[in-house]
């Protein structure tokens, strides 16, 4: 039989090499991503069987998949990183999906974590990815971290479409679902396959397109056995309302499809797959299916739907980026013939190999043996080895091209969000960004033999996650590991212990509180030394006022008339970010604050950069005491799904928590409810939602702002403050 790779050889055209093996529009770069528990694992498994990539499949649940490859994510069932991997998919024929055409497609699936603790492997994997499959549970709909996925790919401006799956389960309502999809995420969403019944039910997929059903054999185990057959009776009337539908939303957005509706033409299959598909590139339309990944029901048509729908690296918008230190904006057209560009977005510590560094190749070809250049560091290294990633299993390949996703092995002094160019291509492509940490802990090593050992080990898991951070308390010299949730540093605990040999203990986790002022204030710093010959002088005079919640720290220059000379304003500024990041309550960093640096006065022989350094930190530090500061704690968005009996015990268990009950719905026989609650508050959560509903609720959680601690706690807060470390971050 002829391999993929020889089908689609074809000679160099367009933006495409002689050498490649599929051009660039058979190729797809998608992520699978959703809530927690959604079923993305499982859907990559199938579509990996599915492909020939694997011969058996795997599941959650039995600790075996292909992407959940780390010990710790086996264990607990969930994913932790994001693994890449690459697959292969033959389209069948529209018309009677027996025969095959002679088109083979290159599938690159990035399937990401769904628990918020791990949200910077979403973060990074949708800055690199050309489309993106949303998996939504059948019988929850739209949950908390689907609607933050969601956000990320707006963010981004990825095309996307909706996998509504486990229709198998009790409770599943796929109208329901995609109604969710219209209000919760505000999607222009419309099904292009629906569910052939549901629960134990589900036989099959309607194809709205084509209006033909694709039934299941029920004795086949594998899902690999279905005929393609007319739709059944009983959903003829609702198959053509569907298609109709369809075919009137996107004559609302494509004006082909509406000169055809307009003019009384047929709209053929191809011609609306086609319309469809320009309009989910353009992020105007989402295509939706529904199934079962772990029934295995409706896995095929969603790959060919990734094929059908999803965009090609030529058909998303050029890559951008900027000449470093200047605002001149230049495009990274995807081609293999243009010079070399891409993005560094994930660094992983591989046992056998080490330092892998997962780029994406935006322009041009990688051979083993180049050089790259770094614009960050202006350095240039010599390319040792190339990788494609099989999940755990590494393939040493030749040359990249443009579109692919890969993994250099040996590169120093780089860190995510890096380009990776041409040295006479001096571009630098737009890093993804990641939000800060919310909880810390110290820790510390159990033995003297541990200790080089455990810097080792952060500094490399700081490297490879950027929520993650590691420093020292310069009060205590106690070590502080921080990060997203306490499910974050467990793991980051686990991995310490098993990948490199350190056992550490670690004290109670603690919030990662912000300090703000909440009204205008005045500042005078001076530093005045004499100590015989030249001395010390600066003297600096800074207003603060309160700035907009989540505007950060801003500093600017009011000095005229040169009271301070324009070398020594600079030394000023970064003696203000200095104190900003230790403040005077409590030693947390200060947030939402506009800083002016408004009067000083300077020494002829005696003023340097030191002296008024020191006068920007005292003169914030004067500031600060009459500004009102005020502690800030992180706030919670939670959800909580439990039985209706259940509900009162669950919101009197908020309410202790000082939480805050934003909405209740009710949806057969299940409550959900939507609260703010502190995070100081969250602790050891999932016990006590496990007793009070018997384990029968659930419940999700996500960082959502900062707010004002009361002043009862604040107290609390900063007595413990003065007794323990500060929990920076």
């Amino acid at each position: 039989m002829e391999s993929p790779a020889d089908k689609n050889k074809s000679a160099a055209s367009g933006p495409n090499a002689a050498g490649r093996p599929y051009p660039m529009e058979r190729t797809r770069n998608i992520g699978i991503a959703a809530h927690i528990d959604a079923g993305k694992t499982t859907t990559t498994e199938r579509i990996l069987f599915y492909t020939g990539l694997i011969h058996k499949m795997g599941d959650v649940d039995d600790g075996n998949t292909v992407t959940d490859w780390m010990e710790q994510e086996r264990e607990r069932g969930i994913t932790i990183t994001s693994a890449a991997t690459t697959c292969y998919w033959t389209q069948k024929d529209d018309s009677t999906y027996k025969a095959f055409q002679s088109i083979t497609h290159r599938v690159n699936i990035i399937d990401t974590p769904g628990h918020v603790d791990f949200t910077a492997e979403v973060e990074r994997s949708m800055r690199v990815l050309d489309g993106a499959v949303a998996v939504f549970c059948g019988v929850a709909g739209v949950q908390p971290q689907s609607e933050t996925v969601w956000r990320q790919a707006t963010k981004y401006k990825v095309p996307r479409i909706a996998f509504i799956n486990k229709m198998d389960r009790t409770g599943a309502n796929f109208e329901n679902a995609l109604n969710d999809l219209r209000k919760k995420l505000g999607a222009y969403a419309f099904p292009v396959m629906i569910p052939v019944g549901k629960e134990d039910f589900l036989t099959g997929v309607l194809d709205v397109v084509n209006q033909k059903a694709i039934i299941y054999d029920e004795t086949d185990e594998t899902g690999l056995k279905y005929q393609v057959t007319d739709v059944p009776d009983d959903m003829k009337e609702y198959g053509k309302r569907a298609l109709a539908e369809l075919i009137d939303a996107v004559s609302n957005k494509d004006d082909l499809i509406a000169e055809l509706v307009i003019e009384g033409k047929d709209i053929t299959a191809p011609i609306l797959k086609a319309a469809i598909r320009r309009l989910t590139c353009k992020i105007e339309f989402v295509p939706v299916l529904g199934g079962s990944a772990f029934k295995k029901r409706g896995v095929q048509p969603l790959v060919d739907a990734v094929i059908d729908y999803l965009p090609s690296p030529l058909d998303v918008p050029h890559a951008q980026g900027i000449e470093p230190g200047t605002d001149i904006v230049v495009d990274v057209p995807s081609d293999d013939h243009k010079k070399f560009c891409s993005l560094a977005f994930k660094l992983w510590t591989d046992p056998f190999v080490g330092k892998l560094v997962f780029f994406r190749v935006y322009s041009g070809q990688l051979k083993k043996g180049d050089t790259i250049y770094n614009p960050r560091t202006r350095k240039r290294e010599r390319v040792s080895r190339v990788m494609m990633i099989q999940a755990d299993k590494r393939i040493d390949v030749e040359t990249t091209f443009a579109g692919d996703i890969a993994a250099l092995v040996g590169l120093r002094n780089i860190t995510t969000g890096d380009t990776l160019c041409d040295e006479d291509f001096d571009v630098m492509l737009e890093p993804p960004t990641f939000p800060e940490p919310v909880i810390s802990m110290a820790v510390e090593p159990k033995t003297k033999a541990d200790r080089e050992k455990m810097s080792e080990g952060l500094g490399r898991l700081a490297e490879e996650d950027p929520t993650f951070r590691c420093f020292t308390n310069e009060d205590t010299g106690q070590l502080i590991i921080a990060g997203m949730g306490e499910l974050h540093l467990e793991i980051i605990r686990d991995r310490l212990f098993r990948e490199f040999k350190v056992t550490a203990n670690a004290g109670a986790p603690q919030i990662a509180y912000r300090e703000t002022f909440t009204k205008a204030a005045e500042g005078v710093g001076k530093f005045i030394r004499q100590s015989g010959g030249r001395g010390q002088y600066g003297h600096a005079v800074v207003s603060v006022q309160p700035n907009e919640r989540g505007k950060g720290v801003e500093i600017e220059n009011k000095i005229v008339g040169g009271a301070i000379p324009k070398e020594f304003i600079p030394a000023v500024i970064h003696g203000i970010e200095e104190a900003v990041k230790g403040s005077v309550i409590a030693g947390f960093p200060v947030v939402d604050i506009k800083v002016q640096v408004i009067d000083g006065t300077f020494h002829e022989v005696d003023s340097s950069e030191l002296a008024f350094k020191m006068a920007g930190i005292f003169a914030l530090k004067e500031a600060a005491k009459q500004a009102g500061a005020i502690l800030l704690e992180p706030i919670m968005k939670v959800e909580l799904t439990t039985p209706d009996e259940y509900q009162g015990d669950l919101l009197g268990d908020v309410n202790r928590r000082r939480g805050k009950i934003i909405q209740i719905d009710a949806k057969d026989n299940t409550t959900i409810m939507q609260a703010e609650v502190p995070l100081s508050e969250m602790f050891g959560y999932a016990t006590a939602i496990r007793s009070l509903s018997k384990g029968r609720a659930a419940y999700s959680m996500e960082p959502f702002r900062f707010e004002p601690v009361p002043s009862s706690i604040a107290a609390t807060i900063l007595d413990s403050a003065k007794g323990k470390p500060a929990a920076r971050s």
